[in-house]
């Protein structure tokens, strides 16, 4: 992989939760760094400290967005969420608000404190929950700060292949996770690596490079890399995985 080959960005926060720039300006600073795309994905509403969104900031979010995609005839911003994974592995919002979102990021922000069991329980629950799309920081580390909580990582990605859901390789310097040394199995399962730069201003854009860093440890190539795929077949893939979800839910209630 090499920065050449990323084609988007997904994991953008903006001045709706706790981002240091606008919508605009963050997909204004994209187009300008040549991306096609940008998934942003502000903080949910457990995340009070965080500015996290509730129903109506998430109504005029995709207002926002929306009125920005009929601008744009050479760019796209996806909807999407960073939904807190809550402490019994589900997600932060009812199914009816995920199912407004073109890709959901499943992440734990609280109550890290947790062996190795609990953890990787926790993450499986969410994982499995249909409208996941990437796991986000699998171990929320922090480097040289703070130890990310212990976990089985085959087992995280295993259940991350048979659900079809991408790992984020987060780019953001002080995280790098998902660790380099675990890049390989998840390839050799068949598992998508988006990489994220978790940017919380425009500036942290520039983030993607030390996230291609650890890519290219871990062997990673761009067959194999999520946001290196060119616009219309991230959104292709990204509207067949919400299309099978309602259809799911329809054979269900049937």
């Amino acid at each position: 992989i090499a920065m050449k080959d990323l084609i988007g960005v997904f994991h953008s926060h903006t001045t709706a939760s706790d981002g240091k720039h606008t919508l605009a300006e963050m997909a204004q600073q994209c187009r300008a760094l040549g991306y096609q795309y940008l998934g942003v994905a502000d903080h949910s509403q457990s995340a009070a400290y965080a500015g996290g969104l509730r129903l109506p900031a998430i109504q005029q979010q995709h207002r926002e967005i929306d009125a920005l995609n009929r601008q744009y005839t050479d760019f796209k911003l996806f909807i999407g969420i960073e939904s807190d994974v809550l402490a019994d592995g589900s997600l932060d919002y009812p199914d009816e608000v995920l199912a407004t979102y073109d890709f959901v990021i499943a992440a734990i922000h609280s109550g890290q404190q947790m062996d190795g069991a609990k953890a990787t329980r926790r993450l499986i629950k969410a994982i499995e929950n249909p409208y996941t799309t990437m796991l986000g920081h699998l171990t929320s580390r922090l480097l040289l700060r703070r130890e990310g909580y212990p976990v089985d990582h085959k087992a995280v990605i295993d259940a991350c292949a048979t659900h079809r859901v991408i790992i984020e390789l987060n780019a953001n310097p002080w995280r790098l996770d998902l660790d380099w040394r675990w890049i390989d199995y998840a390839l050799s399962r068949g598992v998508w690596i988006s990489i994220n730069p978790d940017a919380h201003s425009r500036e942290d854009l520039k983030n993607m490079y030390y996230g291609v860093c650890v890519g290219r440890k871990g062997g990673l190539t761009p067959a194999q890399t999520f946001n290196a795929l060119p616009l219309s077949q991230a959104t292709q893939y990204l509207a067949e995985r919400k299309e099978a979800i309602v259809r799911s839910a329809a054979h269900h209630r049937s």
